[in-house]
């Protein structure tokens, strides 16, 4: 059969059924690994735990493809990794490992030429090595310190011979051994967005209230005795939509927002010579600058409002934020 040749027929229903059953082989196939967990596993999370240098995660062909999305997700969960490819270290990368490494070495038939071919000489270095195979009783599985077996039934493909579910269980059990990696550092959301500083996570666990917050001038600030007119100019020019009214040492009193505004025109208040402290909202909600944004969206959200003054320990005035800073800053 010519691959490039346009299919001669296309039977729905049929593609459906081999779609269904695939996702169900490989379901069963990473269900099948659970039963099999045992002290192989956690001596394996022991052995990375207490390694001095890195994990080093090889494999060639799908394998290496699976091994790849390991090292990745160990080096972004707090186990320093990196993948090799195992033809390469035949020919010099085999420098990148040192005796205080430990190699994850995957190859569904635990026979991998690439790979066995560099067992000897890492072990001869030092290093330790665990192997994730489908056969217990492969030439990668008897030279390894731990063998993690990640075999399948079958494949989901049709002609059982495309690395399919195979892959998928090998990849299920990396994440299993990331997992409980990540487990064993106590590894947090502030430690994956130290390693993530460009992604959305990042921004929201890395950007604190000084970050976003106007300050100085940017805020607009009355004192109790101001006239409603002029703290609705102040807002005005402040373009936050809100004035914070403080007294001489900037201690925050109060708070007059665009929402007070119209409570106090529906109230029929006379505007033209009332105080700011007479119709302001007192003990407004706060925020310390050194607190996450993230913090202010869900301070705002909880008790529905769109600003915040930013105070210091003594409760004076250092800035104030609303949620227009937060969506420009991308926290939100």
């Amino acid at each position: 059969m010519n691959p490039s040749a346009p299919p001669t027929s296309f039977a729905p229903e049929r593609a459906l059924d081999l779609a269904r059953k695939t996702l169900q082989i490989e379901a069963d196939a990473i269900l099948a690994l659970t039963a099999r967990l045992d002290g192989a596993f956690t001596a394996a999370i022991r052995l990375i735990l207490d390694c001095k240098g890195r994990l080093i995660v090889s494999g060639i062909g799908k394998s290496g493809h699976v091994a790849r999305k390991i090292a990745s997700t160990m080096a972004s969960t707090g186990t320093p990794a990196y993948f090799v490819h195992p033809a390469e270290a035949s020919h010099g990368d085999l420098g990148m490992i040192t005796r205080n490494d430990v190699l994850l070495a995957l190859s569904n038939s635990g026979e991998s030429e690439e790979l066995v071919r560099i067992v000897p000489i890492v072990k001869r270095q030092g290093a330790r090595l665990i192997a994730m195979t489908g056969n217990p009783e492969s030439s990668l599985a008897r030279e390894a310190d731990i063998h993690l077996d990640a075999g399948v039934a079958q494949e989901a493909c049709p002609l059982n011979l495309a690395p399919t579910a195979s892959t998928t269980a090998a990849l299920a059990l990396g994440d299993a051994l990331a997992v409980a990696l990540l487990d064993a550092r106590g590894f947090g959301p502030e430690d994956f967005a130290r390693s993530h500083p460009g992604g959305s996570l990042g921004r929201r666990l890395l950007t604190h209230v000084r970050d976003v917050m106007r300050a100085g001038d940017k805020v607009p600030v009355v004192l109790p005795e101001a006239s409603l007119p002029d703290a609705i100019v102040a807002m005005s020019r402040g373009g936050l939509g809100l004035v914070a009214v403080v007294d001489p040492e900037g201690r925050v009193l109060g708070i007059f927002t665009d929402g007070d505004l119209r409570r106090a025109f529906e109230k029929g208040l006379d505007l033209r010579h009332a105080r700011i402290d007479s119709v302001m909202h007192p003990q407004p909600r706060t925020i310390g600058a050194e607190q996450l944004a993230v913090e202010a969206v869900e301070l705002m959200e909880r008790h529905r409002i769109n600003g915040l003054l930013v105070t210091d320990v003594d409760s004076r005035l250092i800035g104030a934020l609303n949620m227009h800073d937060l969506f420009n800053a991308k926290v939100i």
